[in-house]
């Protein structure tokens, strides 16, 4: 890396230098994530980062890093690590003579450890936000009523309510239900009860994206103080966020707004809560009758349940797909040229490229091994797209020089000159390739009008 003069710093030049041996082992944690588009396009761009990775063996032979995939909600998951990775898949640990014994793992029967507890609420002919606030406030009352009676050490884990949400439009609502329907229907059946009303700290508190990434560490902090302590929470609205690393045993009530999206998302929001052997979680699930699917699952809700991972569905990853490749292909063959050989790395060497060069031919063998072992259909279409990529390559050097660059400079960026990317936000320059700086949002926006004629 090339680096100014700064101060008393000297100038850094690129020089020679042993290169660090590439990795060996690589962990994949929640497998089940990389699917849909942000699936299509990591696979796509695994194609670059298992060249770059991989380590010549014994005559033109690869050695590629150990992979290891962990995932708890997962159906075929040989066809997702064939298109994401292009290897076999071999299950461990491996099933063993019983259903409930894998030797790492025993099944508890529930007459001997209780376990997590499911329950389903249809309400037809009520509004959602009806039920809902009858549901949140007689959840939150009884565990109050529980604290004052049984003390924090069991009560704990049934004093910070969990709700989740399969939109932000959803969770919205719920947010203005706590400042004041559920604060009022609380105090209702307080009354009736004729118990003290519970005194809810804090109505506000979310997990969500529109939260900050500073702000979720002190959130996660929050949800691990027990009840009483300063901070502790009353209620945390969430999206799938919280599938994911969230790991905080004292949690043991959630309810779910409406059926999620798939059984997968559902399982891995629901785990979430009576996570400690102490503590059994319960789950409840208040269906949106106006929805077939809601009613559907509820009509089914025990023989659901008691099998709840034969209904996991499939992911489907298509790395090579043709909008995909659109997507990426192009900034994969740059990205490999750049690092496989030295002379074309500098931001000012796009000109140097050959097309005849080995290191050229040897990305495009790699890419078509790929292909062919992912998708074989699709090799006419990806040849025919790559001999076209390196035919626009060869054209910018043509009509630029060697004024061309691979990426506008970073210090300068409204500086006109010609590049091969420019950034998904920016705008192209003169035949510039859209290049994806996030597969965060792989997915562009389209805004529709409606035009009314008569």
């Amino acid at each position: 890396m090339s680096h100014r003069k700064a101060g008393n710093l000297p100038a850094v030049n690129v020089g020679q230098c042993q290169p660090f041996l590439p990795p060996e082992f690589i962990i994949q944690d929640e497998l089940h994530l990389i699917s849909g588009p942000l699936g299509t396009l990591s696979g796509l761009y695994e194609v670059a980062i298992d060249v770059l990775c991989a380590r010549p063996g014994i005559g033109n032979t690869l050695i590629r890093p150990k992979v290891i995939a962990s995932t708890a909600t997962i159906r075929r998951a040989e066809d997702q690590v064939r298109n994401l990775f292009a290897r076999d898949v071999q299950l461990f640990p491996p099933a063993g003579l019983e259903a409930g014994d894998s030797f790492f793992a025993t099944a508890q029967p529930l007459t001997k450890q209780p376990g997590r507890c499911y329950v389903g609420i249809y309400a037809p002919g009520r509004s959602v936000k009806t039920a809902l606030v009858r549901v949140y406030a007689i959840l939150l009352q009884i565990a109050g009523e529980y604290l004052a009676v049984y003390g924090s050490g069991i009560a704990d884990a049934y004093t910070t309510l969990v709700g989740y949400f399969n939109s932000l439009r959803e969770l919205g609502g719920a947010l203005r239900l706590l400042e004041d329907d559920i604060v009022q229907r609380i105090e209702y059946l307080a009354k009736q009860r004729n118990q003290p009303p519970r005194t809810l700290h804090n109505e506000d508190c979310e997990l969500t994206s529109r939260i900050p990434s500073r702000d979720i560490p002190k959130i996660l902090g929050l949800l691990e103080q027990p009840v009483g302590t300063p901070g502790a929470l009353d209620v945390l609205l969430a999206t799938n966020m919280i599938s994911v690393g969230v790991d905080v045993p004292r949690l043991g009530l959630m309810v779910v707004n409406g059926q999620p999206k798939t059984s997968a998302e559902y399982i891995q929001a629901t785990s979430r809560v009576g996570r400690k052997v102490s503590a059994p979680g319960m789950a409840v699930t208040v269906y949106n009758w106006s929805r077939p699917r809601d009613i559907s699952h509820y009509e089914r809700f025990r023989p659901y349940h008691e099998a709840i991972y034969r209904h996991v569905e499939a992911t489907s990853v298509t790395p090579f797909a043709p909008r995909a490749r659109d997507k990426a292909l192009h900034a994969i063959v740059i990205a490999l040229a750049r690092l496989l050989h030295a002379q074309w790395a500098e931001n000012k060497a796009a000109s140097r490229f050959d097309r005849s060069h080995p290191i050229t031919q040897r990305i495009l063998d790699y890419l078509r091994s790929r292909v062919k072992a992912i998708d074989p259909s699709a090799l006419p279409e990806v040849e025919q797209q790559l001999q076209t990529l390196l035919d626009w390559w060869q054209q910018m050097i043509t009509q630029n020089g060697t004024d061309l660059r691979y990426q506008p400079n970073p210090f300068k960026p409204n500086e006109p000159i010609p590049v091969l990317m420019h950034a998904a936000e920016e705008r192209g320059r003169g035949g510039s390739k859209n290049r994806s700086t996030s597969l965060r949002e792989v997915e562009g926006e389209s805004q529709l009008f409606v035009k009314w004629s008569n």
